[in-house]
């Protein structure tokens, strides 16, 4: 019994070591730069770990020998940087970026296409300038493309004289690329702050994907909502100088979203939680700390903010925004 409650106990490392190497078989079957050599550096690397970790003399000798091949594997990876200049598809061949002077921000190459089906639209690049005064709060639209565990968030900024600004973080993708979460955990994409008009970023997934998006307002101050917007228009700023790369579990959109709150409040924001990572519960979560509606019961809140039949009724109407605002519980 002794030997077997000691053989349990190496099964956490060994699971931790099997992790890792499939991690690094990945590594390099998505991310070696020579196409070629992908598929058999990745089923050499995985090879040469087994059959270290069956005829290497001696357990710790062995787990070394897969620690250290691992750990040259991230060293390499860890060397590529993002470049910024590739052959982006056009919905994110420009890269926004603020000029903020005091109260009047001004935002460049803000997106507004004009669709006519999801791969058919003629681009349209505007500049935008709105006054942090006049910002009045913020929405966060989440959509759904599948799983009810995974969803896209976006926010949306509020000004009360002037149409809302939303801002979403998105995958950069090059001409023939589609987006996979497998490939997502590697340097397969850039990150991208989108700053867009609602009648692109959320017509674009009611209208023409068929997405299921649901819209609510978040219950926090102006002052609250201004400082998060500052945060959005900093990492717009800096990723307009300086690329960097998306990445599924670190560095995608919503550990962005809560970078953004974080800085805003100063480093206080509420502890860490599962749906951050699994954010197709995002909504839940939020019901849960107070920060949308909590007058109705859950679910019935979620069923009267799925917003589908009211965009699509808007469809390219210049009231689109309010009109798909219509019957939201708590909008403004």
């Amino acid at each position: 019994m002794r030997r077997f409650w000691h053989g349990l106990l190496w099964i956490p490392l060994y699971l931790l070591l099997f992790g890792v190497t499939l991690w690094a078989v990945g590594a390099l079957y998505f991310d070696l730069p020579i196409a070629g050599l992908r598929a058999p550096l990745a089923f050499i690397y995985f090879a040469a770990m087994l059959v270290a970790f069956i005829f290497v003399k001696g357990r710790w000798r062995a787990i070394g020998v897969v620690a250290f091949a691992f750990l040259v594997v991230l060293g390499w990876w860890l060397t590529i940087e993002p470049t910024g200049d590739r052959n982006w598809q056009p919905d994110v061949a420009r890269t926004g970026w603020a000029d903020i002077q005091g109260d009047e921000v001004t935002v460049h190459n803000v997106r507004n296409f004009e669709y006519r089906s999801e791969t058919d639209y003629t681009p349209y690049w505007e500049t935008r300038t709105v006054q942090l005064s006049k910002l009045t709060g913020a929405d966060l639209a989440i959509n759904y493309w599948g799983s009810p565990w995974i969803a896209h968030p976006i926010a949306s900024f509020q000004f009360y004289d002037s149409l809302p600004l939303a801002l979403s973080i998105e995958t950069r993708k090059v001409i023939g690329q589609t987006y996979s979460a497998l490939r997502g955990f590697y340097r397969q994409y850039e990150l991208i702050y989108i700053p867009a008009d609602e009648r692109d970023v959320i017509r674009l997934r009611t209208n023409y994907r068929h997405e299921q998006v649901y819209l609510y307002h978040v219950r926090i101050s102006p002052e609250h909502a201004r400082k998060v917007f500052l945060e959005y228009l900093k990492q717009l700023n800096q990723l307009h100088d300086k690329p960097k790369f998306y990445n599924a579990v670190t560095d995608n959109c919503t550990t962005n979203i809560r970078a953004a709150n974080i800085a805003a409040e100063h480093g206080t924001v509420a502890p860490w939680n599962w749906r951050v990572l699994l954010n197709g519960k995002m909504d839940e979560l939020l019901y849960a700390r107070g920060f949308i509606d909590r007058s109705f019961p859950f679910a019935t809140l979620k069923e009267q903010s799925l917003i589908n039949k009211r965009a699509q009724a808007a469809s390219a109407s210049p009231d689109f925004s309010q009109l798909i605002r219509g019957g939201l519980p708590n909008s403004p």
